[in-house]
């Protein structure tokens, strides 16, 4: 399994154990900026990063569109362990209640959106 595909998996699996320990909604939830809902239909985005990375990625499209309507970020630090995880650190935190962010372009194809690095202890301690 190469590299991108753990790092799909192991985000999978640290968004499931989000939801399960938060109570969130994510099935049939998934959107380009929504993983998953708060029971009363508030919008959560779950970002996962692996410990020895340091920093989750936030998209400016997806941070907007999350913004305007009001939802949440689930982040969750995690280390690999066997062939899953194990979560070191997790908090929500309101869309408004970043850090300030620095935007800076990107050439993903996919995203076409420019984007912010934030550090694990700017969320996590």
């Amino acid at each position: 399994m190469n590299r991108s595909s753990n790092a799909n998996r192991y985000g999978s699996l640290a968004e499931r154990k989000l939801c399960e320990s938060r109570g969130l909604i994510r099935e049939g939830k998934h959107t380009s900026w929504c993983d998953a809902e708060f029971k009363n239909g508030t919008p959560v985005e779950i970002k996962a990063g692996m410990v020895s990375t340091g920093y989750w990625q936030i998209y400016e499209k997806y941070h907007n569109e999350l913004r305007n309507h009001n939802g949440w970020y689930g982040f969750v630090v995690y280390k690999p362990v066997g062939r899953g995880i194990r979560i070191l650190k997790e908090r929500m935190v309101h869309s408004s209640n970043l850090p300030p962010l620095t935007w800076s372009n990107t050439n993903h194809q996919q995203r076409q959106s420019a984007k912010a690095r934030i550090r694990f202890e700017e969320i996590v301690r």
